[in-house]
């Protein structure tokens, strides 16, 4: 498969992923509600999206939390991406309750530690991201699809 097919799919892969997990409410969307769950029950992240785009760039504080964010997932074998899109991946995840929407800087996809949740996407992804550490990228960036 060409590098840029690799990275077409990933961006689908992760699109279904996101679909899935928010069904299954599997998904934890923000940088605090993020960085609790992964102080709170660390086994229960099974991946891990950082979105920005120029807006956000040089938001020292928030950058500070996505490198904290990274330190833990590489401490934890977690693989994490990042993505260039913040609105498609805010519209993906949805809206609070309020209609706002959600702060889609960190979203993790969760799975139960008693029982596992499996899926293609998720194998996708953690395939993708190992052959992306083999070239010693090791938070790739992943383009979502066109809507």
């Amino acid at each position: 498969m060409a590098y840029s097919e690799m990275v077409q799919s990933a961006g689908t892969s992760l699109e279904d992923l996101l679909v899935a997990a928010k069904k299954q409410d599997y998904l934890t969307v923000g940088v605090y509600e993020s960085a609790k769950i992964m102080n709170v029950d660390p086994d229960s992240v099974a991946f891990c999206v950082l979105a920005t785009d120029e807006e956000y760039e040089c938001d020292i504080a928030l950058q500070i939390h996505f490198t904290l964010i990274q330190a833990f997932c590489f401490d934890n074998d977690i693989n994490v991406v990042r993505v260039h899109d913040i609105e498609r991946l805010a519209d993906l995840v949805g809206a609070d309750a309020a209609g706002e929407p959600k702060d889609a800087h960190c979203i993790l996809v969760t799975s139960p530690s008693a029982n596992p949740w499996k899926d293609p996407s998720l194998d996708q992804l953690s395939l993708y991201c190992e052959e992306r550490r083999s070239m010693y990228d090791w938070v790739p960036t992943i383009t979502l699809p066109e809507r």
